[in-house]
């Protein structure tokens, strides 16, 4: 059984974890890294349901943020916003994930729920820039398109390093 669980990617002063956006997580988070400039990322293992508001997160440390949640070390739902650019979503492992999605009664798909990598990486692009980050869309839009391999959350940790926030 692989890892299932949550990654919040933000910049504060402060702990990310004691924010009000991530009220629904409590103590449960963990610290997993720092980098410079402030970057968190924390973990919140095992874990379905509300997180907390990843807008919220975004308006209460005027910053970008991001969620990602890995299922099952097969794929990840990213999620992002930012006070300016707005929301966009992604997906790490689109075979994986679709292979989840499959069973669902609305017959939804992944391109219901995600962006078309090319265009996530475009918005992932303008998140980087208001981060105060370059990211070269090519590079973003490899890791989209990238096999996840055995464990799917290097495939985030390798994302935010071509976001410039959490270098791997």
């Amino acid at each position: 059984m692989g890892y299932w669980g949550y990654f919040v990617v933000g910049r504060a002063e402060r702990p990310l974890a004691g924010l009000d956006a991530l009220g629904g997580a409590g103590a449960d988070l963990t610290l997993r890294a720092e980098a410079p400039d402030g970057w968190q990322v924390w973990e919140l293992p095992g874990r379905e349901g509300e997180l907390g508001s990843m807008n919220e997160l975004a308006k209460e440390t005027g910053a970008p943020a991001l969620f990602g949640y890995v299922m099952n070390g097969d794929c990840v739902a990213v999620e992002a916003a930012s006070p300016e650019s707005g929301v966009w979503t992604a997906c790490l492992g689109r075979d994986a994930m679709a292979g989840y999605l499959g069973g669902r009664p609305e017959g939804l798909t992944v391109d219901d729920y995600f962006l078309e990598p090319a265009d996530a990486a475009g918005r992932a692009v303008l998140w980087a820039e208001e981060a105060g980050r370059t990211a070269v869309a090519g590079d973003v839009l490899e890791v989209l398109t990238a096999d996840p391999g055995p464990v799917a959350e290097n495939l985030l940790f390798r994302l935010l390093d071509r976001l410039g926030v959490v270098p791997e």
